[in-house]
């Protein structure tokens, strides 16, 4: 592994981006039209499943990230009329109830827009998704439902909420704030463990709303911690109390923290889940460490202590300067991604050491926020 210093971060950060950069020019040009989730073989576009339908707004999300960083040039036109072509199709997914992934979808890119450029139109669409993300509480259990079953709560979908908390902000409705508070309870309450681990699914009694036991999909086992999904409960926590100043979330995003950085690798690398077994232990998954090297930045933002803030930049970086020196597909001129050794789904053998769509997504979103710091 190549040894960076911090001074060096700057000019390592900016180079990555720009790589970043080339590669979806790279993709859109290739594949016009195209919304990918994974690599096989290095290679976008191929016949494999999708297993679900949850990654659109990540292309056209970086789309959005490359033009806000482009200042006032040509080069952020031409980013800007991607973004926009990329993301105008996906607005009828504000009324999808078929996923419980419209944060994803919408705060990548009609958020980054409408941020960018604000108009009520827009704002519109974010809140109409927000309420269709709401439709999905279940009274019973107090929690939103995932898109395998009802009585199914996965921990991504803390990731999700921010989009009902924006709703909800939007429009002063106390109801979808009191779901997304409650979810968020529930979800800190049987997927949060004491050590700051956490389960990937959490299924429930649906006529009692008696929660019964921790499961997962893609973890190793349902006691397991499945790194994408303390990564997604670290950034998802940390999320919920920007919006709710609730010191239970600042503590929850902070105990996941703590753990991911316990049990990470020198460099901030983390293996595809922290209890896998011997077999499958060298296996990392650099999607999680792109979405945790995020989510540490925001809480650099948002702890009250001074110590910790400190403690979440530096880590962040650490994280991002491996990603850079051992991860980054630019030596490798016939890989189409931009990070290598991401995972989706290991048991389905779907995007097993490959691109995936998040990790390059969250990768660009901690380069741009590092820097901007």
């Amino acid at each position: 592994m190549i040894t960076f210093q911090q001074s060096e971060d700057p000019a390592l950060f900016e180079r990555a981006l720009r790589f970043g950069g080339s590669q979806v020019r790279r993709l859109i040009e290739q594949h016009p039209g195209f919304y990918p989730m994974y690599t096989h073989e290095g290679r976008w576009k191929h016949d494999l499943p999708a297993w679900t339908h949850w990654c659109d707004g990540f292309l056209p999300g970086m789309m959005w990230i490359f033009a806000a960083r482009c200042g006032d040039s040509e080069e952020r036109r031409q980013w800007r009329e991607h973004a926009i072509r990329y993301s105008l199709p996906l607005e009828p997914r504000k009324l999808d109830r078929n996923v419980h992934d419209l944060g994803f979808i919408f705060m990548s890119t009609y958020g980054r827009w409408n941020a960018i450029e604000p108009s009520p139109d827009r704002d519109e669409v974010l809140v109409e998704a927000g309420r269709t993300m709401s439709l999905r509480f279940m009274e019973k259990g107090e929690y939103l439902r995932s898109f395998v079953s009802a009585d199914s709560l996965f921990i991504d979908i803390m990731m999700n909420v921010g989009i009902i908390f924006y709703a909800a902000q939007r429009t002063g409705d106390a109801r979808l704030l009191d779901v997304a508070c409650r979810h968020c309870n529930t979800t800190r309450r049987v997927l949060v463990r004491g050590d700051g681990s956490t389960a990937h699914e959490g299924l429930f009694d649906l006529d009692a709303g008696e929660f019964l036991r921790q499961s997962t999909h893609q973890g190793f086992r349902g006691d397991s911690c499945w790194s994408r999904g303390l990564a997604w409960s670290l950034y998802g926590f940390g999320t919920a109390f920007s919006f709710t100043h609730s010191p239970d979330y600042l503590a929850a995003a902070e105990l996941c923290a703590a753990f991911y950085l316990r049990h990470c690798d020198a460099g901030g690398i983390v293996p595809w889940d922290f209890d896998a077994p011997a077999e499958s232990r060298e296996l990392v998954d650099t999607s999680a460490a792109a979405i945790a090297a995020s989510g540490l930045l925001q809480l650099a933002l948002l702890a009250p202590d001074p110590l910790k803030r400190t403690l979440y930049d530096e880590s962040a970086r650490r994280i991002l300067r491996t990603l850079c020196s051992t991860y980054l597909a630019e030596c490798d001129p016939a890989w189409e991604g931009i990070l290598k050794g991401g995972v989706y789904h290991l048991h389905k053998s779907l995007g097993v050491n490959e691109s995936v769509m998040w990790g390059e997504y969250f990768f660009m979103e901690a380069l741009d926020r590092a820097l901007r710091r």
